[in-house]
């Protein structure tokens, strides 16, 4: 296990650092998981071009995001633009503020062209001048592990306050019911009037 290796080489040639910073960001993606509610109230759009999941409002988008690009600086620092922030903003913008309800379906696509684009051109991250590294500094990686673990803490506080609120089980049920992104999420639901 290389999560406390002071520094060593991936097989992608990159040089990578273990620390606390691996630990915190793994529990940060753990918290991330019990940030996600309403696993029931998932519909298809009225067009039926999304899979619409209304619960998922910024409170898990942000989150997720923070400790994904987490994720991708600390663990792929030849990635973390592209698959970090690039990859990461393009759903978020659009489930902010024009695809309510839509951003894992968002998500997906985008995740999914990447990963097609980068199996066809392996080197484009890696060895080209389009290569963007990160300061892989493990005191900034400390820091940004800190930041995820801290958003994902305060994400699930607010799912935990939302759900004794409401007096619902945030997982068999809806708790952001009411909110101003559920309710435009829910008006573009097959079914809604």
């Amino acid at each position: 296990m290389r999560a406390f290796d002071p520094t060593w080489i991936s097989t992608e040639g990159v040089e990578l650092h273990g620390g606390w910073h691996n630990v915190f960001n793994g529990i940060a993606g753990i918290l991330n998981i019990f940030v996600m509610t309403g696993w029931f109230g998932i519909y298809v759009s009225k067009k039926k071009q999304d899979m619409l999941w209304p619960d998922m409002t910024w409170v898990f988008i942000i989150s997720y995001d923070i400790w994904n690009f987490c994720y991708t600086y600390n663990c792929l620092p030849t990635h973390s633009w592209y698959c970090g922030l690039a990859l990461l903003l393009a759903p978020t913008v659009a489930g902010m503020l024009w695809n309510k309800g839509g951003w894992i379906q968002n998500r997906a696509n985008t995740l999914a062209l990447w990963c097609m684009f980068c199996q066809v051109c392996p080197l484009f991250a890696n060895d080209s001048i389009f290569a963007v590294q990160s300061v892989n500094d493990p005191n900034v990686n400390l820091v940004v592990s800190l930041l995820a673990l801290g958003a994902n803490i305060a994400a699930l506080g607010y799912v935990a306050y939302r759900s004794k609120k409401l007096g619902r089980n945030p997982y068999t049920n809806e708790i952001f019911v009411g909110t101003k992104d559920y309710e435009k999420a829910m008006s573009r639901e097959e079914n809604a009037a």
